[in-house]
């Protein structure tokens, strides 16, 4: 009897415990925005994949009708060099800095050899289409379909399992398609059902494509499919899987093709570089891994593939934190949880890898021949640890230190001391030579701002130890970066610069807001690692941030560069990156009411057509530090803010898709959610507190 009436206590408290109430139901809030799609698309495919590697598929769940991309963290490959010309050789161009000459990544076309390296450097390496795998689908008089002939399609992307399930019909016989990818090997899996399998309608056709700098930058779809004598494919196969080595230059991986129920495997006639699985029955099932290395691995069944992927998927769900916004009397509030929702499943498929992502994950190329940008990092990534996921970062934040030797080169190289991170590059770590990739700056105190986010969560020595270096080379470039003007006895930035916007004339940029408001927080954050190591602070590091440039202002306004002529008729596009430094960044030094005026100007005068998507939630990030959350909640919906059916955001001359969107737009959430330093205790401080909006939220962390 007693212990009934204990367990019947704890029931009672288990209900009227407040934590127990507002439990979220994770799979609900989930799965009611799974992507149901009954039209083809030839821009926005749907995705599996599992951070080093996703697959693109249009509506067949293959990549039948659209030539979608197979992409990969580590597929790369190089044009061959030119014969006779030494790529080391390159000389960049000499740029005056505070009263010294520097030698910059800069473009160099004095000499047909120079001309012919800087040409070389920009286009390579280049991320490659590791293949395209399709349907071979006949009609009724044994030619191939076109797309116009399938009949009722559906397909719905299973967001709580990671699964694409594909109907459609040819001549009213169904066919049904289902597709994964498996959590631990860069490998798809895939089922079909259907009675043209018997017929002899329907196969399977895996193609492998050329790769070059020139193809690899141009829209959604990458690989050369024309020219088979400039790279090679050979096989070796068993009754039941076949190894393929592919052969691009210098460049080599392999693939392996496996299927689990009765096929025939031939190559094509037509093409060398394509080859059939032809079913036999009513069933097919198969998996396609691809690796830089030789596939020794045991074979997963397309049946393990499948399952592997909902354990998978359900764990991610479950782990980290969550949002439900079903409560809201604001009828949007369905758009904005289904972008939320969208953009954690896209960030965990196309960005928890080995490197930091590219701008367009792993959907295409989108103009910068698959490289990522340093100084897009933040955005890619910092929602990570905010979200309680730090580990889906943590691969690809081990970029600073696999790079950390090579950026001491660069800054020594240019008279600094310390580490200079890249702007532009690949897992090379070197750069692609332009203006911009030679004079942004703001990329430089990025991991001292992940290594704190770290630290917050993981307050120990370790966490120290495992940045240390990372954080004293970075502080020690942002101290020596900074030059002393005697004349205003302050620190000061530039020139050369190129700002966030990337608008202004690198040789007339001279203290830009953003960067001394980042260079404040770096430096700051690096005394307070000295501090916790227990080493002095370096004398050069606390003269420069005792001594920095205040912010610009001009007629009691924040502007983008100390000094700069019509900034509000001549600069209000792009970037409003002014605003940042009371946002994304805490507020050092911040005057807020000159703070709020510039917020309002901006408000009233920038071209909203011509800002990228992260600019949105740094937007909202500061409307919410000011107390304004109806506007926060207005700018993570604003019509130029885009994110389409499968969750790819994008903007009116943005390129497409643009991941930097979804890592800004889950940064936001989380800040506003969880609140920031100095919030107090307020719960969803950065939305509203009427009942037009009711959060639910669990297990965020505190944004700084």
């Amino acid at each position: 009897m007693r212990v009934s009436y204990f367990i019947l206590i704890i029931l009672l408290l288990g209900c009227n415990n407040p934590a127990n109430k507002n439990r979220i139901n994770r799979k609900e809030v989930v799965s009611r925005h799974n992507i149901v799609s009954e039209k083809f698309s030839k821009r926005s495919p749907a995705q599996v994949g599992n951070g080093e590697i996703a697959f693109g598929v249009d509506i067949t769940g293959l990549q039948t009708f659209v030539p979608f991309n197979t992409l990969s963290q580590w597929g790369w490959h190089s044009d061959p060099v030119p014969e006779g010309v030494d790529i080391s050789n390159f000389k960049g161009q000499q740029v005056l800095h505070n009263g010294r000459m520097v030698t910059y990544p800069l473009r160099n076309e004095e000499t047909e050899e120079q001309k012919v390296i800087t040409e070389w450097l920009v286009g390579n390496p280049h991320r490659i289409n590791l293949a395209r795998i399709a349907f071979s689908l006949l009609g009724a008089e044994g030619k191939e379909v076109a797309m116009t002939d399938l009949q009722n399609c559906l397909q719905e992307v299973d967001l709580w399992s990671g699964i694409i399930s594909s109907y459609f019909e040819i001549d009213d016989i169904p066919v049904q398609v289902y597709t994964a990818c498996h959590p631990d090997r860069d490998l798809i899996a895939v089922t079909v059902e259907s009675p043209l399998i018997d017929l002899k309608r329907l196969a399977v056709k895996i193609t492998f494509p050329g790769a070059s700098a020139h193809n690899s930058r141009k829209g959604n779809y990458i690989g050369i499919w024309d020219e088979p004598d400039r790279h090679a494919t050979t096989y070796t196969g068993t009754k039941q899987k076949v190894i393929f080595t592919r052969e691009l230059d210098q460049e080599k991986y392999y693939s392996a093709l496996s299927w689990d129920t009765p096929c025939i495997f031939s190559e094509a006639e037509d093409n060398p570089h394509t080859y059939r699985l032809t079913p036999e029955g009513n069933k097919m099932a198969f998996t396609c891994e691809f690796s830089p290395k030789q596939i020794q691995e045991k074979p997963v069944t397309a049946k393990e593939g499948l399952s592997a992927s909902r354990k998978a998927w359900k764990q991610f769900w479950e782990s980290g934190a969550a949002v439900d916004l079903s409560e809201s009397e604001d009828e949007r509030w369905f758009e904005l949880e289904r972008r939320i929702v969208l953009s954690r499943y896209l960030m965990k498929a196309n960005e928890s890898g080995s490197l930091p992502p590219q701008e367009s994950g792993l959907v295409n190329n989108n103009g910068w021949y698959g490289r990522f940008h340093f100084e897009m990092i933040w955005w890619h990534l910092a929602h990570w640890a905010l979200w309680d996921n730090q580990e889906l970062a943590d691969k690809s934040l081990g970029i600073y230190q696999d790079f950390l030797e090579t950026a001491r080169l660069r800054a020594k190289s240019e008279g600094f001391q310390g580490t200079k991170w890249p702007k532009c590059t690949a897992y090379n770590n070197v750069e692609w030579p332009g203006v911009a990739h030679a004079f942004l700056i703001w990329q430089q105190p990025h991991p001292i701002y992940f290594a704190e986010m770290e630290y917050r969560q993981k307050p120990n020595r370790e966490t120290l130890e495992k940045w240390r270096e990372v954080v004293f080379s970075t502080a020690e470039f942002l101290a020596s970066f900074a030059y002393y003007h005697p004349e205003k006895d302050e620190y000061v930035l530039g020139p050369p610069i190129v700002p966030v916007s990337e608008n202004t004339p690198y040789a007339e940029t001279f203290n830009p807001t953003f960067e001394l408001g980042y260079w404040r927080y770096g430096l700051k954050v690096a005394k307070e690692w000295y501090n916790r190591l227990n080493i002095d602070v370096p004398t050069k590091i606390d003269s420069v941030y005792h001594q920095l440039s205040p912010y610009p202002v001009e007629d009691s306004l924040y502007v983008l560069y100390e000094g700069i002529p019509d900034m509000w008729t001549k600069y209000t596009f792009e970037h409003p990156a002014i605003i940042g430094i009371y946002g994304m960044l805490p507020g050092d030094d911040v005057d807020k009411v000159i703070l709020e005026k510039t917020f309002d100007k901006i408000l009233s005068t920038w071209n909203f057509k011509r800002i990228w998507g992260w600019d949105f939630p740094m937007l909202a990030m500061t409307a919410a530090r000011l107390g304004r959350p109806e506007l926060a909640v207005d700018l993570l919906l604003h019509d130029n803010y885009i994110f389409d059916e499968h969750g790819l955001a994008y903007g009116e001359g943005s390129p497409y898709p643009y991941f930097p969107s979804n890592g800004g737009l889950l940064t936001a959430i989380a800040m506003m959610a969880e609140g920031w330093d100095g919030s107090g205790d307020v719960t969803a401080p950065g939305f509203p507190k009427d009942s037009s909006w009711k959060i639910k939220y669990e297990n965020f962390h505190k944004f700084p």
